[in-house]
């Protein structure tokens, strides 16, 4: 099961926030590299992905598809879900201009848990 790739994606997701608070959240735009550690549970040990975040927005530019809910708020607090078939993934976690970590926990077809790191690589 590749419930990890589209737990890589979720971690900068976001929605559409008030017009002051989506402005301060473009100093989150940009690419990013997202690893995902699992610390429990029968999920892959670990996964790096990219992921592109654009006017609060963030996409994940693999084949799968996700329904993702979440944001970033103007402080740099993630807090996000993602659903995929059976399986749902929450986020929660922090980020800067250049970096970023947090938590992630599955419910649904596997339950699993770990951490993630993100680097603005561009």
């Amino acid at each position: 099961m590749r419930m990890m790739v589209w737990l890589g994606a979720t971690v900068l997701a976001v929605s559409a926030l008030a017009p002051e608070a989506h402005a301060q959240t473009k100093k989150f735009d940009g690419t990013w590299s997202v690893e995902v550690v699992t610390e429990q549970g029968a999920c892959d040990r670990a996964y790096r992905y990219a992921v592109i975040v654009q006017n609060g927005r963030a996409r994940y530019g693999g084949p799968e598809r996700f329904d993702v809910n979440g944001q970033v708020r103007p402080n740099g607090s993630v807090s996000a879900s993602i659903v995929h078939g059976q399986d749902r993934a929450h986020v929660i976690g922090q980020l800067s201009e250049g970096w970023g970590r947090g938590t992630w926990t599955t419910s649904g077809g596997r339950a699993c848990s770990g951490t993630w790191n993100a680097e603005r690589r561009g």
